[in-house]
């Protein structure tokens, strides 16, 4: 079955609840690459404006915490998310959601 992320950046604080979920139902040690990452972009605008915006990206590492979705259960990244801008779930589910969004990537997964 094919399975998508959709990721809203729009609302995602940079919290990194994330990727410390990801590293601990993995067991990744820190300062080593888990399965998302987030990145920070700083704008700066006139009149001593900044502007920052998060973006929770997928890694090459990432597949969706298959042993969790087998289960029923999110991926410990979606679970974990404050902001709740991880959307999991079947891909033809997912893609409904997405005209709604202005800012937001797709990630997508044979699980």
């Amino acid at each position: 079955m094919r399975y998508a992320m959709l990721v809203d950046y729009r609302f995602c604080t940079g919290c990194h609840a994330c990727e410390v979920a990801c590293k601990q139902e993995h067991r990744i040690p820190a300062g080593k690459s888990a399965g998302i990452k987030v990145i920070e972009q700083v704008q700066e605008f006139p009149g001593e404006k900044l502007d920052l915006t998060y973006y929770p990206l997928l890694t090459q590492l990432c597949f969706f915490c298959r042993p969790r979705v087998k289960k029923g259960l999110p991926p410990a990244c979606v679970k974990h998310c404050m902001a709740r801008c991880l959307t999991f779930g079947p891909l033809e589910e997912v893609l409904k959601e997405l005209p709604q969004k202005r800012k937001a990537l797709l990630w997508t997964q044979e699980i």
